[in-house]
């Protein structure tokens, strides 16, 4: 079949692991990208091999060269591109978040109804062989009746000036990796049949109203629990994803990108096991199934109505934690600054 011939909004630093190596692998062409900049889109383009750089966003949605639009720019930017991709006729991969909160989710999700495009969010981890094993041993009842869910996913600080912890672009420890956890919590729920809710959240703060980590407690209709922790300021990596039932757990060890560790630790009856997994990157097992999805009419893991689900548990964790949900004025004036700055809200014996 013709390879797809996609084309990128934003030359930013996922875009290589998001779609430039996945296409090289799968033999798509990466046929056009746009910057704000157009030097650092011609930078990109040529150490890329991209064919063709466009001065605006606009022009890149209407080439028609241009089958899929991979939408990699900062996050308060995504639903209002995803709309316009949409209403080109494209089809669109967006990078996660979604958009800033759940009406704009929302508005997205509405904008594709009536689009003869798709739109999917890049949660690639989920096409991983590591994380649909376990989606297997959840389902199959392997692991009996499931009973808690924890998570954690904690890097090493971005840089004082990324955009991820721009409270105006929509940044945040829950947006950049929050969605991530939550969306793996809410694939257990889709497992097991109910989605979970949120029981409550703290934060501690990088600045005003910008979360730096939060920890947060679920709870799923079936009784089981979540615990769920995301740094973005931490000292080290962790990123684990593990479903424990009444006859046996099941661990991811490095869930949000299982290509650095594709094994899958299983206990069952306190026998402990392992199954390694897969042989490309998560981005390759995503544009592979969305190749599949475009060429063939094979079903997409998540759709659009899981994206606007995810966007409203974020929604509900900023709530509970009592910050301003992304993209929308915060309801009380946001506290002045005293002489030491804006102090972490801690949850008690929390370090």
């Amino acid at each position: 079949m013709e390879p797809l011939r996609i084309g990128i909004l934003g030359a930013a630093r996922i875009a290589d692991e998001g779609i430039v190596d996945p296409a090289r692998a799968l033999g798509h062409r990466v046929v056009a990208v746009a910057a704000r900049d157009r030097s650092r889109a011609e930078a990109f383009a040529r150490s890329r091999g991209v064919e063709n750089v466009h001065d605006t966003y606009t022009e890149l949605i209407e080439d028609p060269e241009v089958d899929v639009v991979y939408n990699a720019l900062v996050n308060s930017l995504h639903a209002r591109w995803n709309i316009a991709a949409l209403r080109a006729g494209k089809q669109v991969l967006s990078e996660k978040p979604f958009a800033s909160n759940a009406a704009e989710a929302a508005a997205v999700r509405d904008v594709a109804r009536e689009s003869t495009g798709l739109i999917v969010e890049g949660f690639h981890y989920l096409h991983h062989p590591v994380n649909q094993r376990l989606g297997e041993l959840v389902t199959s009842g392997e692991l009996g009746g499931i009973e808690k869910v924890e998570i954690e996913l904690s890097t090493p600080g971005p840089p004082e000036e990324d955009p991820r912890w721009s409270l105006e672009l929509s940044g945040g420890a829950t947006m950049d990796l929050g969605c991530y956890v939550l969306h793996a919590a809410r694939q257990v729920g889709r497992w097991i049949g109910g989605e979970p809710s949120v029981v409550s959240a703290e934060a501690v703060l990088k600045e005003q109203d910008v979360d730096a980590a939060v920890r947060a407690e679920l709870a799923f209709p079936n009784g089981a629990t979540g615990s769920l922790r995301w740094d973005m300021n931490a000292g080290r990596r962790v990123m684990t994803w593990t479903v424990t039932g009444s006859a046996g757990s099941a661990t991811s060890p490095a869930f949000a990108v299982p290509h650095q560790d594709n094994r899958l630790l299983v206990s069952r009856d306190g026998q402990p096991s392992e199954e390694m997994l897969g042989d490309a990157t998560s981005y390759t097992y995503q544009l592979a199934a969305l190749a599949e999805t475009l060429r063939a009419g094979a079903p997409f893991v998540i759709d659009v109505d899981d994206s606007v689900a995810n966007a409203e548990l974020i929604d509900a964790v900023y709530r509970a934690a009592e910050l301003p949900m992304r993209g929308m004025r915060p309801s009380q004036p946001r506290r002045a600054l005293g002489p030491d700055g804006p102090q972490p809200r801690r949850s008690r014996g929390w370090a």
